[in-house]
């Protein structure tokens, strides 16, 4: 180490080198130039091909704003700040990071935006059976102030924070999904590993860069799925570490913040367990949205839609599935669906165990057709797994929630 400066005479320059040099943070010069340049890192390689780690492309759809950044300047040069240099033959509408007062804050920027922001999900109105309530109710709260703001003003300013909320597997994400889809805003997709770092301070930090982020990206909207297990109530159980207060504390400020000011940000929380939230979270959570199990002719137009491969749609017996499935979530649905579509194909299979040759994939028969007595049996093999505090969400729907439209 004769190389190295007198400690006396060290800069800050000198002690980040060193530093650097002896714990292994130092990146390699690869590395370095495609952060600087806005390109993709992938184990240490900069690329502008945009691959899920298995060589298959992503849709358009499911690829994060930095990464179709990187498509769109067709891997040409740029500048930390998203502004292209010159020769790029595009230009993004606007700098992927906004200007953050510290280069803590936009590293924190930058591991978000490269996970989080995403496109459009691509998931309409029509493709969720059902729910009309509350597709009602959330065009009413974010979907129309977006496609008519003159009429959203003063006391009419929209619902900054909808909370979804009732049994699994009932349709809350997709219909978060359906509403960035249809404003085609910035979708922020969120869960507890997103803002929770093992770091201290980190968390609160990565909850004001996230809200700094949906507010650079506006009209976005942030989805917090399982809210409850971020902010669930305050001061109750003394095992709470002090990290977690300001966690809450901080969102909650980012929260009220957002209530008070005209950006077209908008959070959307869903939950199973609505009872379990901060109070202080509900009243910031203005618009609260229950999403109950699917009535008898949302079943119906599930099964419909899920067994429609079947030969003769008229012989299966939707009144039987409705009549039994009450209490069935959609996912329950779904499952119930499945297995009654597996019958037919466990007999193709066993019929292929019997031979002893092996069939060329090209000569294999194809699977039969669902019947009744297939349906009978995914009906006795089939349970509902979200009807055990149905009558809680009712309760707690005519407590705080949007009550039905008449």
């Amino acid at each position: 180490m004769a190389d190295e400066p007198s400690i006396t005479r060290w800069s800050f320059e000198d002690f980040k080198l060193c530093y650097d040099a002896k714990f292994g943070r130092k990146k390699d010069s690869a590395a370095e130039d495609a952060a600087e340049n806005g390109q993709a890192v992938y184990n240490g390689n900069s690329s502008t091909v945009t691959s899920n780690g298995n060589g298959h492309v992503k849709k358009t759809s499911d690829l994060s704003i930095y990464e179709r950044y990187n498509q769109a300047n067709n891997g040409s040069s740029a500048h930390s700040n998203g502004v292209s240099s010159a020769g790029g033959d595009e230009k993004p509408q606007r700098s992927l990071l906004p200007p953050f007062e510290s280069a803590e804050m936009r590293a924190l920027g930058e591991s978000l935006i490269r996970d989080i922001i995403r496109g459009s999900p691509d998931v309409k109105w029509e493709s969720i059976k059902g729910l009309e309530n509350a597709k009602h109710l959330l065009k009413e709260a974010v979907v129309m102030p977006i496609k008519y703001p003159k009429y959203f003003t003063g006391l009419l300013s929209p619902w900054k924070g909808i909370l979804l909320f009732g049994p699994p597997g009932t349709g809350k994400t997709m219909l978060a999904k359906a509403v960035a889809t249809e404003c085609n805003t910035t979708f922020f997709n969120i869960s507890a590993s997103s803002v929770v770092s093992k770091w201290r301070g980190d968390s609160e930090k990565l909850i004001k860069v996230l809200f700094d982020l949906a507010r650079h990206h506006a009209p976005s909207t942030i989805f917090l799925d399982e809210i409850d297990a971020i902010i669930s109530q305050r001061g109750e159980a003394r095992s709470e570490h002090e990290s977690s207060r300001r966690l809450k504390t901080e969102l909650l400020i980012q929260m009220d913040g957002l209530m008070r000011t005209n950006e077209l940000v908008f959070v959307l929380a869903a939950t199973n367990l609505p009872w379990e939230l901060d109070a202080a979270m509900l009243r910031r959570l203005e618009k609260r949205i229950l999403v109950p199990l699917p009535e008898p002719e949302a079943r119906r137009a599930m099964f419909e839609e899920l067994l429609s491969s079947a030969r003769e749609e008229e012989t299966l017996p939707y009144d039987l599935l409705v009549e039994k499935t009450e209490g069935f979530s959609g996912s329950d649905i779904r499952l119930l669906c499945k297995e009654a579509a597996m019958q037919p194909l466990r007999r193709l299979i066993a019929q292929l165990e019997e031979k002893q040759e092996v069939v060329p994939e090209d000569e294999l028969p194809k699977v039969g057709h669902i019947t009744e007595r297939d349906i009978e049996m995914a009906l006795k093999n089939t349970r509902p797994s979200a009807h055990l505090h149905a009558h809680r969400y009712d309760k707690f729907n005519s407590d705080y929630g949007s009550q039905v439209l008449q």
